[in-house]
């Protein structure tokens, strides 16, 4: 979910909207000092920067944004901030690789959907079409024969009763209104 405006909270660890852009950063474990990572367009460039980061500062104990990726980012050559900074520009590159390709593939798959529905609209026209140019009966060719029929009969019909709802009179001969329940 690409978004070039920030929103009052982020929903990745390590990144924040700074001028509609994202930022990510990471503190040293144990050190006051951060270690500025850059700054995306999207957020999750930022995260996935973020968890190359994580992964090299703190191990297995890092909390990831997307622990799935774990095996496509990069691995800094040491701890030293060039090199972890290199990485993570490295796997938000990657990251937004994988962004534009599940996009185009929303976009394929939502033209597809719309292709198709256009192709059920028009064999749904062509057969009422060919219906009402043959003499056919459009409710038989829609499987409710019957159906204004079935309904006014349905009108006619008293509502069912309750298993324990007492005959016609009681013992007291007084009457059973409505609201005696």
């Amino acid at each position: 979910m690409a978004s070039n405006s920030c929103g009052n909270q982020t929903r990745y660890h390590g990144i924040r909207c700074r001028g509609g852009k994202w930022v990510s950063e990471i503190r040293e474990p144990r050190k006051t000092r951060r270690i500025w990572l850059g700054t995306y367009p999207t957020p999750e460039m930022a995260a996935a920067a973020y968890d190359v980061a994580a992964l090299a500062l703190k191990g297995g104990d890092a909390v990831l944004n997307f622990p799935s990726s774990i095996a496509s980012y990069p691995v800094p050559a040491s701890k030293s901030p060039e090199d972890i900074r290199s990485a993570a520009a490295a796997a938000a590159s990657v990251a937004a690789a994988l962004q534009s390709n599940e996009e185009a593939n929303n976009s394929l798959q939502l033209k597809e959907g719309q292709k198709k529905q256009e192709n059920d609209m028009t064999t749904m026209m062509n057969s009422t079409s060919l219906a009402s140019s043959v003499g056919m009966d459009e409710e038989e060719l829609f499987g409710m024969p019957n159906l204004l029929a079935e309904m006014a009969e349905g009108m006619l019909l008293s509502p069912p009763r309750p298993p324990d709802y007492p005959e016609s009179g009681n013992s007291d001969g007084g009457e059973i209104g409505l609201w005696s329940f």
